[in-house]
């Protein structure tokens, strides 16, 4: 398992996916998981 911090990953979601792609993300949080991101269907 990588030890990245959740800052890290919410900000190349938020930058990468979200910005400079428009894609829309959906975040939910999960008991035992916590926040998890996803890309709509095609």
């Amino acid at each position: 398992m990588l030890s990245w911090q959740p800052h890290t990953v919410r900000g190349a979601i938020s930058g990468a996916l979200k910005k400079r792609l428009g894609l829309v993300i959906a975040a939910k949080k999960i008991d035992g998981r916590g926040t998890v991101y996803k890309l709509p269907d095609a």
